[in-house]
């Protein structure tokens, strides 16, 4: 079998650039766009679907149908890791998925922002209609692509320097990706005058759509899978193979801890648009500006990363992330309480008091660094863990290991839309938004606590 060069390997992080621009879409602006802001309603952000707790008194529209998706999305990751685990295909088992699958992905992912009904009582729930549909198809699409490519990424590495390398490079692409998709609101605000907020919205989002779909097509082309993987397709049906998965103890204390970072994580993102806007009291344009700027400030750990995980080891580092992520989410439950001088502005996108400013850069500096870190190693421990597993029963799983980590954070996720839509609408001037960050810091406490466990020197050792 050959060895990745460092062309291959970037030219494959290519692809994890064009699904985390799409991913990051979702993720960032979703939940904004269909449940507004105070702010975003003063820009003219229209309200397409019900609002409010309008499910048995706690649950909102947005928050079932988001928490809806990521359950189905949990539910066919195995089913579709076994597919690809299972198939025959003279191209491999992983690229065939990755080039059926990359167009639908990227066409769904704007379909979920074009709710076309009118703002009547009537058009709301028909338009709540069309977002679940849209919703559906899109975690159904970004299974088929992700699952897959994220396997081969395992496969196609056959030693713990390529696993660091390659997750490093596809960290970065990630990171880059979201990134990109952050820079939405610089973009589209200046379109909204003369477009309308929805459809320059819209424009921007067909646009990285576009340029994610030819990324996400570079790795079709650039990596001859057979040339790198020699493994033979799995018998296993999906729930043997998914139950042999849990079997592994080391795997089951990593998934534990992930599902709680997943959790507190999620409410941190889906609420930024809301910190940034509402708590801190921030123009949307600086929501960007402070994303892609905390985005380039990780960037400069990467190398320094690599360098202490030869040294100290994954868990030492990741726990280090779980650590500052806690003291991070605490702090913005806070932010927007403290004082300062109105008249100490900076005229940048409009007037801003300098101590709002450095409390969105506090957030900034101090939560790059685990960014980075859970950019990078989580990959590797799940790599570590499908080898160690392969090693032990002579059965080659990757796919199912990393759906496996995808299904379980995926119904944590489904879990954190929920909380934090419903935590979200209490009270007013942001008070639910506080108590969502504070429990999303409460969660990486815990998650942080659980990786303790986990027996790092068992697992390198068999794998060596």
């Amino acid at each position: 079998m050959k060895s990745l060069t460092k062309t291959k390997i970037w030219l494959f992080a290519v692809g994890q650039f064009g699904w985390a621009l799409l991913s990051g879409l979702i993720g960032t602006y979703l939940v904004n766009f269909y449940l507004p802001g105070e702010a975003d309603i003063a820009a003219g952000q229209p309200l397409l679907i019900p609002q409010g707790r309008a499910i048995f008194g706690f649950l909102t529209v947005i928050g079932l149908v988001t928490a809806l998706g990521r359950i189905f999305d949990a539910v066919t990751d195995p089913l579709v890791a076994s597919l690809s685990d299972k198939c025959k295909s003279r191209d491999g088992r992983r690229i065939p998925f990755i080039k059926a699958f990359a167009l639908p992905f990227a066409l769904s992912t704007v379909l979920v922002f074009c709710a076309p009904f009118a703002q009547t009582q009537t058009g709301r729930i028909l338009n709540a209609i069309w977002l679940c549909v849209s919703v559906l198809a899109y975690y159904l699409f970004i299974t088929c692509y992700c699952t897959p490519y994220t396997a081969l990424y395992s496969e196609i590495t056959h030693t713990e320097s390529e696993r660091m390398t390659a997750s490093s490079a596809i960290s970065f692409t990630f990171i880059v990706g979201q990134a990109v998709g952050y820079m939405g609101p610089i973009i589209w605000s200046p379109l909204a005058s003369s477009m309308g907020r929805v459809w320059a919205i819209r424009a921007v989002f067909v646009l990285f759509a576009v340029v994610a779909l030819v990324c996400m097509y570079i790795p079709v082309f650039a990596i001859k899978e057979k040339d790198y993987v020699d493994t033979v397709p799995s018998q296993a049906g999906v729930w043997e193979s998914l139950s042999k998965t849990f079997k592994n103890k080391s795997f089951c204390v990593f998934i534990g801890s992930d599902i709680f970072y997943w959790i507190g994580l999620t409410m941190f993102q889906t609420g930024i648009p809301y910190f940034v806007k509402d708590l801190i009291g921030l123009p949307e344009a600086w929501q960007s500006l402070l994303l892609v700027l905390m985005t380039a400030v990780s960037l400069l750990f990467y190398i320094p990363i690599n360098a202490a995980e030869k040294r100290l080891g994954k868990k030492r580092i990741l726990l280090l992330a779980f650590l500052l992520f806690t003291i991070v989410f605490a702090f913005t439950a806070f932010s927007g309480t403290f004082e300062g001088d109105e008249s100490n502005v900076i005229n940048f996108f409009g007037e801003v008091p300098v101590y709002k400013l450095v409390q969105g850069l506090v957030l900034v500096i101090f939560g790059a660094l685990p960014l980075a870190i859970f950019g990078i190693l989580p990959q590797a421990m799940v790599a570590d863990c499908a080898e160690y597993d392969r090693k032990l029963t002579g059965e080659s799983r990757q796919g199912m290991f990393f759906a496996a980590r995808t299904f379980c954070f995926k119904l944590g996720q489904s879990l954190a839309m929920i909380i934090f839509t419903s935590l979200a609408t209490i009270g007013t001037h942001g008070f639910g938004c506080r108590v969502a960050a504070f429990s999303a810091s409460v969660l990486c406490l815990i998650g942080g606590i659980i990786l303790m466990f986990y027996n790092e020197k068992r697992v390198l050792s068999v794998i060596e």
